[in-house]
């Protein structure tokens, strides 16, 4: 499974409590980011499809090496990317953390300390993101909801999966 959506919606949180409640090892996708990747993102510059290449290639790598299950954390902004990390493991599950604009940006500015990603890269993720709605396999959660809630609608979504 995959969580995933724009700077700033949860997605380590949702991730991390998903995979502990299923068992599952966790993959921060932004830990797999090139040198290059991190300080271009530091210095406020949006990355950039080419950029993303070979950290997509990682990501890819790492589900195909988790064949049991893994949730990734991601930010999936494009189809395209999305498409490339489905063709590495048919059947994959996205949740996409749904959020507003002004939300994003709050949490990023609260976080500015402690991550990476400056608030000025905010408006680029939105610029880039290309919703997954409608998309086969796809649940959108509310960002803003209760973390416990999210994990419930995330877990409760899979297992009806399963069943179906």
């Amino acid at each position: 499974m995959v969580i995933m959506g724009v700077a700033g919606c949860g997605k380590s949180s949702l991730g991390a409590v998903v995979a502990q409640a299923m068992g599952l090892p966790l993959v921060e996708g932004d830990d797999h980011h090139s040198a290059n990747n991190l300080q271009k993102m530091q210095g406020g510059v949006p990355l950039t499809d080419a950029d993303r290449e070979g950290w997509l290639t990682t990501l890819c790598e790492q589900l195909r090496a988790h064949p049991i299950g893994v949730v990734l954390t991601c930010s999936a902004l494009k189809r395209a990317y999305r498409e490339r990390l489905r063709s590495a493991a048919p059947g994959i599950q996205f949740v996409f953390m749904d959020i507003s604009r002004e939300q994003a940006l709050a949490r990023v500015a609260a976080r500015a300390h402690a991550h990476i990603f400056p608030t000025t890269l905010v408006d680029s993720q939105f610029a880039t993101l290309e919703s997954p709605a409608g998309e086969d396999g796809v649940l959108r959660v509310d960002a803003m909801a209760p973390l416990a809630q999210l994990q419930d609608e995330v877990t409760a979504w899979l297992a009806h999966k399963e069943t179906t």
